[in-house]
């Protein structure tokens, strides 16, 4: 039975379409999919809603949780908190109930009778005796198992009073072509709202009603995004190591790649996927492939970028495109393989030894993982380098509500500065290093284009302007210059920064990027509503061009909200820009989990209101 929470003092949440469900689950439990049934259907009802799984790095055993934000107002960040717990892990249970708001809901399995003790006064306890209806119900154990997650699901609809027919509608196609499944799971369903409705007070204060939130809103994963971005970007070779959190993107490019990359007279693959034997023989797969004229990629996470720091090198000084999708976790080490950071822009931008700088793409989206998945192609043949499209597990293994992928289909791939056999024919002057209109970038040829002319050998050793080898200062010298010359050239090529001020005038700033937008927008309105302005800058893309600068200058100081310990992005803006670091105040969340908007204001709230208590004592 349902038991009020016995604190006078705490009213139970009361909300419709604006509150947080947690599942607390034991890893390898078939949880996943009934968890994920509930968020989509949801979704279903056109009520926004923004899921996040948090899971351990082993197989199964281990906790792991499920959280579905819902949200009519289309928060899609990580809130902070917990309004409803389904608490169906015993070993995390004094974490799970701790967690809960005050006012909040906790349903668990009553089967077994549970101490006093262990309950909240200040929260509403919902006892579903899950065991007990399934040992009823089934005989086999993995049944029981299995099944106990859909029958709590049908509880859920009953207490938030979901439409069922949404999530019936769902079963059907989530076991399409497996029509001996649908009616067990309908059924399983049906026990645990038919339980619900006859034994509890139904619905609670939180409840789900039929909106439009939704719109023509997508729901995907930013990984999936990025590899169908790397197919419309016309890549052809994925060289690639598993590793959490990146492996579903050469997983996606390789399902995309079947359905777009195949002849359709011949039947014929045109295209090549190769997991490699590690990291290292992966980066010098895309290298070969992308000396040789293909658009590669590798996709990989912290702990591979260091392994492929040589060659990464090397594709940077003989100046050889590639494409690296850096799905960023916690670190350093193996650190926590399935928690979210943004801890990897260091040991990107500046990879290898030596004096070297690369391009980073920051995604804040699955949309933007589709786009600039697809750019960092082009901008990789433009520039003749690297690019690191630098998402993370927030974003790469999450689903998200995301505008719809768009693509112009009149839209030419920018394969840069390639001189062609007519040209050398004709006697054009070729320097495989040499800068002929000063932007760095000089003219390549692909192999087999001449059979006498132009460059066949790449080396990583110092050459000339023409690729011979040398080791005179004067050249060496000549030749990293006119890198850094490139470096600039690419600041006019990369995304350029999103801004937004102010309704009012502010002297204070927010500069932030990535994962970290959701968060950082909701943040923003709950800041302005207690009448704390900043104008907030997104950066897209580093090198940074000079409106980075320039938003900089124009404020007295200006905070930098970023996912690691270290403050990288800030550290990169002062190295990079010049700048007085006492100008820039770092806001730093590494716990592994996604930044909050409650994080985030809490902090820079706490800045502002230091800096009025000074300003008014010196006044």
């Amino acid at each position: 039975m349902s038991a009020e929470a016995s604190d006078a003092r705490v009213k139970p949440l009361t909300r419709v379409n604006d509150f947080v469900v947690r599942f607390a689950n034991v890893n390898g439990s078939g949880s996943a999919s009934a968890n994920e049934l509930f968020a989509r259907a949801i979704m279903r009802m056109g009520v926004p809603v923004a899921p996040r799984n948090i899971f351990p790095s082993n197989i199964q055993g281990l906790p792991t949780w499920y959280e579905v934000r819902i949200t009519e107002s289309g928060h899609l960040g990580a809130r902070g908190g917990v309004d409803f717990m389904v608490a169906m892990n015993p070993q995390t249970w004094d974490k799970d109930v701790a967690s809960i708001e005050p006012g909040g809901y906790l349903l668990y399995d009553s089967t077994k009778p549970m101490p006093a003790t262990k309950f909240r006064p200040d929260i509403t306890v919902i006892g579903v005796p899950l065991t007990a209806i399934t040992n009823a119900e089934y005989k086999e154990p993995r049944q029981r198992q299995l099944f106990k997650n859909i029958i709590y699901v049908g509880a859920l609809t009953a207490l938030l009073d979901m439409d069922v027919a949404a999530v019936v509608k769902l079963l059907g196609e989530q076991f399409k072509g497996k029509d001996k499944l649908i009616a067990p799971n309908v059924h399983a369903l049906h026990l645990g709202r038919d339980w619900a409705l006859k034994n509890l007070r139904c619905p609670i204060g939180l409840t789900v009603k039929t909106s439009n939130g939704v719109g023509d809103k997508i729901f995907i994963e930013g990984n999936s995004a990025a590899a169908l971005g790397a197919v419309y970007g016309g890549a052809t070779v994925c060289a690639w190591y598993p590793i959490t959190p990146s492996s579903s993107v050469a997983e996606a490019f390789t399902s995309h790649c079947k359905r777009f990359r195949i002849d359709k007279e011949t039947g014929d693959a045109k295209f090549a996927i190769v997991q490699a034997e590690d990291e290292l023989a992966s980066i010098g797969m895309v290298i070969g492939a992308g000396w040789n004229g293909a658009r590669s990629f590798t996709a990989t996470s912290g702990p591979g970028i260091s392994l492929m720091t040589e060659f990464i090198g090397l594709a940077y000084f003989a100046e050889i495109p590639a494409v690296l999708f850096n799905i960023q976790r916690a670190g350093p080490s193996t650190g926590m393989p399935t928690r979210t950071q943004q801890c990897d822009l260091l040991a990107c931008a500046y990879a290898s030894h030596g004096d070297t700088k690369h391009v980073l793409l920051f995604p804040e989206n699955p949309t933007e993982a589709f786009e600039f998945g697809a750019l960092a192609f082009d901008l990789a043949d433009r520039l003749q380098t690297p690019i690191f499209v630098m998402l993370d597990l927030e974003i790469g293994m999450n689903h998200h509500l995301s505008a719809p992928l768009k693509w112009d289909d009149s839209r030419m791939f920018d394969r840069g500065k390639v001189m062609t056999a007519e040209e050398l024919e004709a006697g054009k002057d070729f320097g495989r290093y040499l800068d002929v209109d000063g932007d760095g970038i000089p003219f390549r040829t692909y192999p087999g284009t001449h059979p006498t002319k132009g460059a066949f050998f790449t080396r990583g050793t110092s050459r000339d302007r023409y690729a011979r080898y040398s080791e005179e200062g004067a050249v060496y010298a000549d030749n990293m210059m006119r890198l850094l010359r490139k470096f600039e050239t690419a600041k006019k090529l990369v995304p350029a920064a999103v801004r937004r001020d102010a309704p009012e005038p502010s002297k204070h700033g927010v500069i932030y990027f990535g994962s970290t937008a959701p968060a950082m927008d909701e943040a923003i309105e709950t800041l302005e509503a207690d009448d704390q302005h900043l104008n907030t800058l997104r950066v897209r893309g580093f090198p940074f061009a000079q409106e980075v600068t320039d938003f900089i200058s124009e404020h007295d100081f200006v905070f930098v909200v970023e996912q690691n310990r270290d403050a990288q992005l800030r550290m990169m803006l002062i190295n990079e820009l010049n700048l007085d670091p006492m100008r820039l105040i770092p806001i730093l969340h590494f716990d592994g989990t996604p930044i909050t908007a409650r994080f985030i204001a809490g902090a820079i709230g706490k800045h502002l209101d230091t800096l009025s208590v000074k300003r008014k004592g010196a006044a």
